[in-house]
């Protein structure tokens, strides 16, 4: 009576101890999730007649933020990538590989594939706290269950790949294009091509992509320091399983008892639900390693073990110095942190301050092969090809004038031309010298030139400059 009441009082605690704790595996499953919905949802929101984000090959085109930016212009794709990797770099230092864990796309498809559609649908796999234990295929039952598992899959690749393409072919376009495929075999190629990798990636490659393709991984090492968040086992508490370092570390204990006989105040039951429960297939006793996604389940499975003794996990989501070492508190405000997203923020200005400077028409000016032509009475004509690009969401009539110049006159086009929004057209310009410019120079003398171009039923808003050069003939020349 006295023992049961003793392990009723036990239970009791550990139900105490873990009341009101979440796992860090739902909390990913939220993550996931919302990730999921923001990249479905993103590239159907448009602001106005631009998208939210949309990287146009088609169209040539960047839309950012409802504002739709040129090729010409793509001076902010270095501002955008500087963001990407300055921001990966940033959280990598901050919370160690927690986009491989939380977000990353392979990461999500692995769990949606094994966890979701394997293990909880069809039950091909037991449980999702052992990754380890691979399903027996030598069963038929087993067999037909992995095939409807990689048509499911194969559905929702072509659902991923689809989304993939819509960041960089609108959704309305895309379904066009795909309603004609015989004209359009590059996007269905590509298309096919993504979903087709996306399969073979998650049901063959599995987390060996994590492990030995993704070079984020090579470069996670350098990023790391003492107070980076991350999985970490703490030996002092749980007592060492393994013994030398490093690479070189090879099994020390396998039962709990083994491990007391040398550390009599060990904490770890070396019951392996840590190891187990692993996706890429590690033990975290080892130390930092590698393979290590971040993705919280060795933590969340030790603190279920721990949690029924009424004590804290062994595993925790923290940094060497106060997990491993206990050496105080991890210090998540340091220069390293600061420093990044400091410039994080300065990019992030730069962005907005370059976006709002955005043009609403941009012209190209190139001359023609042909230097100059000298008319009988003496005058000089420059031909050039001027290409007006109207970046605005309406149509505008648009002209120029040569200024600083009055020696120069436009011959064509004599009046303005009309362009729709976001289309571009290309001009003949000929340009005519009525009087002596080279100042009786004995070689071909250029001129420079300053075009002020504008849309005629705006002039306020749509203005820009450019500088040509005019070829006038050298003296010689004109006298024959």
């Amino acid at each position: 009576m006295e023992a049961a009441a003793v392990k009723k009082t036990k239970k009791n605690q550990a139900k105490e101890y873990l009341k009101g704790w979440v796992p860090y595996r739902i909390k990913r499953y939220w993550v996931y999730a919302i990730a999921t919905v923001v990249a479905l949802v993103m590239p159907w929101i448009t602001m106005g007649e631009n998208h939210l984000f949309l990287l146009s090959f088609d169209h040539k085109k960047l839309e950012l933020a409802g504002v739709s930016f040129d090729m010409q212009e793509l001076y902010l794709m270095p501002f955008l990538l500087m963001l990407l990797f300055l921001g990966i770099f940033a959280v990598t230092a901050l919370g160690g590989r927690a986009w491989c864990g939380w977000a990353c796309p392979q990461t999500i498809f692995r769990v949606i594939y094994r966890d979701g559609i394997e293990t909880k649908l069809l039950g091909l796999r037991k449980r999702i706290k052992n990754k380890q234990k691979e399903p027996d295929m030598s069963k038929m039952e087993n067999k037909v269950k992995k095939v409807i598992a990689v048509l499911l899959w194969s559905l929702l690749a072509f659902i991923a790949a689809a989304d993939f393409m819509w960041f960089f072919v609108p959704p309305e376009d895309f379904f066009r294009y795909l309603s004609n495929p015989a004209e359009h075999m590059v996007l269905v190629g590509m298309f096919v091509g993504i979903a087709l990798f996306i399969i073979v990636d998650v049901v063959m490659i599995k987390e060996n992509f994590c492990i030995y393709i993704c070079p984020y991984s090579r470069v996670q090492s350098v990023l790391y320091d003492d107070d980076t968040i991350m999985a970490v086992y703490d030996p002092i508490r749980g007592g060492e399983i393994y013994e030398g370092h490093g690479n070189e570390r090879h099994k020390q204990f396998t039962k709990q008892k083994e491990l007391l006989s040398v550390e009599p105040n060990a904490e770890c039951t070396t019951c392996e639900s840590c190891v187990t429960v692993c996706p890429t297939h590690i033990d975290i006793r080892k130390g930092l390693q590698l393979e290590c996604i971040n993705c919280l389940e060795c933590v969340d499975a030790c603190t279920t073990v721990m949690g029924a003794l009424g004590k804290p996990s062994l595993v925790q989501w923290s940094s060497e110095k106060e997990t491993l070492r206990h050496e105080g508190k991890t210090n998540y405000f340091r220069g390293k942190v600061i420093a990044y997203f400091a410039v994080l923020t300065i990019v992030l200005v730069a962005l907005f301050v370059m976006g709002s400077k955005k043009e609403h028409m941009l012209l190209d000016i190139n001359k023609s092969p042909r230097l100059y032509k000298i008319l009988e009475n003496g005058a000089v004509q420059n031909d050039y090809i001027f290409t007006f690009s109207n970046t605005d969401s309406k149509a505008h009539r648009y002209y120029f004038d040569i200024v600083g110049n009055d020696k120069i006159e436009i011959k064509r086009p004599s009046e303005a031309f009309k362009i729709a929004a976001g289309k571009k057209k290309k001009k003949v310009v000929l340009l005519e010298a009525t009087s002596a410019l080279g100042n009786g120079a004995k070689k071909d003398t250029p001129i420079p030139v300053k075009i002020v171009a504008y849309a005629v039923d705006d002039k306020e808003k749509i203005i820009i400059q450019r500088q040509a050069v005019f070829m006038y003939p050298s003296i010689d020349k004109l006298k024959k």
